[in-house]
């Protein structure tokens, strides 16, 4: 009768002298594993992005949507493709740090110049620039 080991699992025993599976598995992060016979695994990613603690940050947040949608019903031009660009960056940035940077808030700037005098006559052209100002001082 050959000698029996019992696996790290505490499951059935194994005869010694023979090899059992070998499974090494390094660093795992936000992924789902399953391993065996009708095994399954999923996983669902709730990652939202920072919270935006400031009142003003969130304020602009929702004057920089506010904008974006307002130049979707414009015709496109040079300016407005840039100033699109800044906007969307903006969002971005706002949504993963929690708050627009000062070089971000000075490139927002530009661009709302640079797009033309149409953006004052937009509310939410105005409501942008109008926080900008007061998030840069000045």
């Amino acid at each position: 009768m050959a000698a029996r080991r019992t696996t790290d699992g505490g499951g059935d025993p194994e005869p010694t002298g023979t090899p059992g599976p070998s499974v090494h598995i390094g660093t795992v992060s936000h992924s789902a594993m399953a391993f065996g016979s009708g095994s399954t695994a999923s996983t669902v990613n709730h990652t939202t992005g920072a919270v935006v603690d400031d009142p003003v940050q969130r304020e602009l947040l929702a004057a920089v949507r506010a904008l974006r949608a307002d130049l979707e019903r414009l015709v496109a031009t040079a300016g407005t493709e840039i100033l699109d660009a800044e906007l969307v960056a903006a969002e971005d940035e706002i949504t993963v740090s929690g708050a627009a940077g000062p070089a971000r808030l000075e490139r927002l700037r530009a661009a709302l110049a640079t797009a033309g005098e149409w953006v004052g006559a937009l509310g939410s052209g105005v409501a942008v620039a109008e926080l900008v100002a007061a998030l840069t001082g000045g």
